[in-house]
């Protein structure tokens, strides 16, 4: 069976009728919005990177690759918050929803690429 699609949107664009399971995969609460504005399901904070490894990264590109390692590494580490995230995926499609204004270097990323790659 194959595994329900997992698409990612910036917290800030509204909700749509084929996100599916929207879920925040962010540990701090984005900046200016409500719950009300972000219509989210639900909020896994442990699932994003940590505190230093978010601080260190500063979304500067030339520490993407890195910081893809070491986030994978945390992710491995975190079965936990793996499994509460495979178990809300079970129903059907969801949408990571992330606060990052790079769309293509961040957390939500990571995480949608190590889930596909455990799937197979």
């Amino acid at each position: 069976m194959p595994s329900p699609v997992i698409k990612l949107k910036r917290v800030y664009e509204p909700p749509a009728s084929d996100d599916g399971l929207r879920i925040l995969v962010e540990r701090l609460w984005p900046r200016g919005l409500t719950k009300a504005d972000v219509a989210l399901d639900h909020w896994i904070k442990d699932v994003a990177p940590s505190s230093a490894l978010r601080t260190w990264f500063g979304h500067r590109v030339e520490r993407w690759d890195e910081f893809q390692q070491r986030y994978r590494g945390e992710l491995a580490d975190n079965a936990a918050a793996i499994d509460e995230l495979t178990d809300r995926r079970a129903g059907g499609p969801v949408t990571f929803l992330y606060a990052a204004k790079d769309t293509e270097r961040n957390g939500a990323v990571v995480l949608r690429e190590f889930l596909m790659s455990n799937d197979k």
